[in-house]
């Protein structure tokens, strides 16, 4: 069996989406080219293949579809000589040279055929490759307009029309590399080394040869190259570009940190915990490169209608050519042919090819700057018909950190500080999380010198000597106590001395700040609100009810979530989409299942982060209301462009066949509307 190669290219001078996925198409029903993948927003072609330097196939399939495309390597520094401005410059001078010689007429034509034929050639050129085809785009609808102009003796409209689409082809190129440079600018993350530490001496490597255990330093003004634990040093971390947090960070010895964020000020160690290809940096980078690969239903509408809106076009064209005449008696065969060219130039679909796709990568874009990585334009677009919202509790509601809610004294010989003091003692051996909650109540205020036998037993609790006294501390069957069950509201361990149980504390999960006020802006937006745990019914009653969740499941399984999940999408007869909003293995299944995944990128599992069509990687909930803005905003500005696009030129069309307006009107109709739509899409990065 042949092994499959990976293979990455920039498609220099694609500046066209429907073109983009007619590359995609065609380079995908080859057998021989697997998991093809051309993303427009980047530029980029992805494939696999066992064939030995397919380049030059791969060049030759693009040509065929786009003649003006180079395929370049990645890393190439090859650019695209700019010979369109000259081009331009040097067609226009010669038509203005035609149009001053007046005293031999053979000359001019000659002259002006130059122009013409120097201003159109990329164009018509394009135009002829799609025909060959069967395939009429707007170069094709460009072109008749150019050269039936030049027919019916309107050289100087031909001329106009030609310009001004190729200016406005070259502003719209401009203006869509600035939106990539501008969001390529919000994800600039890779790092481009690591200092490893080999013995007494610092080596400066690329970060993918680094492995699991190593130490790396990292000093002031670099970007953290790989995920690990600081080990030596402390210092202030900007996450902004992981989290979208501008405030720095003081972090210190055993504190997790992840690549992609920058040292402001410090020197630390840090051992790696990931390798390079699984850490942070890297799936970041994946999920956006990927990330408008996946069309939303607007971009698939737009690529079907105009397989058939060209055929149409001309086919109306035609029948203005032909039947004005007949109708109106005072226009003649040349005056329809006329109006017909203007139908053509107004009809062309430009900024609607543009606009749509550019807007939902400016969108995307938008969230990635604000720590919310969205995988595709369609879950952009999902995002703002949520009619339901279902939430994990513990990690995704609560911070997944237990805190301790209530001190019991059984015995009331003895006092809160004295119980906690027990409690504190043997957790200070242990590795447990809950371990850290129970310290920190303490304060630290505690001597563990006299603490001997200590043992820890797994999935119980754990026992040790204290000044000849037998300590254990517990679950209830543990230490033999028959505990109240009214009472039981959060997770209880308890408290034995020698024979007796003295007192138990509750810990529960502490809600995230701002829960309840994201339930509460949920549904204000007509959101219902669900929470599915595998948590206690008591607890989640508790969560639910502090959080004004709508209804809530409790003690589920994950194939419990699953079939409820299931249940829920059944019974949705709204049209609208379900969302589940979850961080860990167990809903990695749901998050797949579910219309649109959201996943806590930070505390989040690898699985869940991999099924989930949302990463939030701030952990925030309030992440999910500017996702929702975001793709309300994002919506918005794609109908003003279709709105104002068709508006215009629907205006202009009926001006033009009675005879108001001329051809500069229809050609503002075409390369005007495209650039102040392009203009109106850069609104969403503000």
């Amino acid at each position: 069996m042949s092994i499959l190669k990976s293979y990455k290219y920039i498609l220099e001078g694609l500046d066209c989406a429907s073109c983009a996925k007619k590359i995609e198409d065609k380079i995908a029903n080859i057998n021989e080219y697997k998991e093809v993948s051309v993303n427009f927003a980047t530029l980029k072609l992805a494939f696999k293949t066992d064939q030995k330097n397919p380049k030059k196939e791969i060049t030759k399939l693009i040509k065929e579809i786009e003649p003006d495309v180079n395929v370049v390597e990645i890393d190439s520094d090859n650019k695209k000589a700019n010979y369109d401005i000259f081009r331009l410059i040097i067609g226009i001078s010669v038509y203005l040279i035609g149009l001053f010689i007046q005293y031999n007429f053979n000359i001019q034509i000659v002259l002006y055929a130059i122009a013409i034929a120097t201003l159109l050639f990329r164009t018509a050129k394009k135009a002829l490759v799609q025909i060959k085809k069967g395939i009429f785009d707007e170069n094709a609808l460009i072109t008749i307009s150019v050269i039936g102009a030049c027919f019916v003796n309107k050289i100087t409209e031909a001329v106009m029309v030609i310009a001004l689409y190729e200016i406005g082809k070259i502003l719209e190129s401009r203006a869509i590399n600035k939106t990539r440079r501008s969001i390529s600018d919000l994800m600039d993350i890779k790092p481009e080394y690591a200092n490893l530490k080999v013995g007494n001496n610092i080596k400066k490597v690329s970060p993918d040869t680094i492995k699991m255990g190593d130490i790396i330093l990292i000093k002031t003004g670099e970007k953290i190259p790989l995920d690990g634990i600081i080990v030596k040093g402390k210092a202030r971390i900007d996450t902004s570009a992981i989290t979208g947090e501008s405030i720095l960070k003081e972090m210190q010895e055993n504190e997790q940190i992840f690549s992609g964020s920058i040292n402001v000020e410090g020197l630390i160690e840090v051992k790696v915990e990931k390798t390079y290809e699984n850490s942070t940096v890297n799936q970041i980078l994946n999920l956006v490169e990927n990330a408008t690969n996946k069309k939303a239903k607007t971009e698939t509408f737009v690529a079907k209608v105009a397989k058939i809106y060209t055929p149409i076009v001309l086919g109306l064209a035609l029948l203005v050519a032909i039947f004005m005449p007949i109708l109106f008696k005072n226009i003649t065969y040349s005056d329809s042919i006329y109006k017909a060219l203007i139908f053509l130039v107004i009809s062309c679909p430009c900024s609607i090819a543009i606009s749509v796709p550019l807007s939902y990568f400016s969108g995307i874009g938008k969230a990635s700057k604000k720590g919310i990585l969205i995988k595709g334009s369609n879950y952009l677009d999902g995002i703002n018909n949520i009619s339901e919202i279902i939430f994990d509790k513990t990690g995704t509601i609560t911070t997944g950190n237990f805190k301790i809610s209530k001190i019991n004294c059984i015995d009331e010989s003895y006092t809160k500080e004295e119980i906690i003091n027990y409690f504190a003692m043997g957790e200070s051996f242990s590795n447990h999380p809950i371990a850290k909650s129970i310290l920190k109540e303490s304060n630290g205020k505690i001597d563990t010198k006299k603490v001997t036998n200590f043992e820890e037993i797994s999935g119980k609790g754990l026992q040790y000597n204290y000044e000849n006294k037998k300590i254990k501390i517990g679950n209830s069957d543990f230490v033999n106590y028959l505990y109240n069950k009214e009472e039981n509201y959060g997770l209880s361990l308890y408290l034995k001395i020698d024979e007796k149980v003295i007192g138990n504390i509750f810990l529960t999960d502490e809600i995230k700040t701002k829960a309840k006020d994201v339930i509460k802006q949920l549904k204000k937006l007509n959101i219902t609100t669900k929470m599915f745990t595998g948590d206690k019914k008591e607890i989640a009653n508790i969560v639910a009810k502090e959080i004004n969740i709508d209804s809530v499941k409790a003690q589920m399984l994950p194939q419990d979530k699953y079939k409820e999940l299931e249940k829920s999408i059944e019974l949705n007869t709204s049209n609208k989409n379900i969302a589940y909003v979850g961080d860990g293995i167990n809903d990695s299944p749901v998050l797949a299942r579910a219309d649109i995944g959201i996943s806590m990128g930070g505390i989040g599992s690898s699985s869940a982060i991999e099924a989930s069509d949302i990463v939030i990687m701030t952990d925030e909930l309030e992440k999910i209301i500017d996702a929702i803005q975001i793709s309300k905003k994002t919506k918005k500005i794609i109908m003003e462009n279709l709105t104002f696009s068709i508006g215009v030129k629907i205006i202009i069309l009926i001006l033009s066949l009675i005879g108001i307006t001329d051809m500069w009107e229809a050609v503002f109709a075409d390369v005007g509307t495209t650039l102040i739509t392009i203009f109106n899409t850069l609104r969403i990065l503000k």
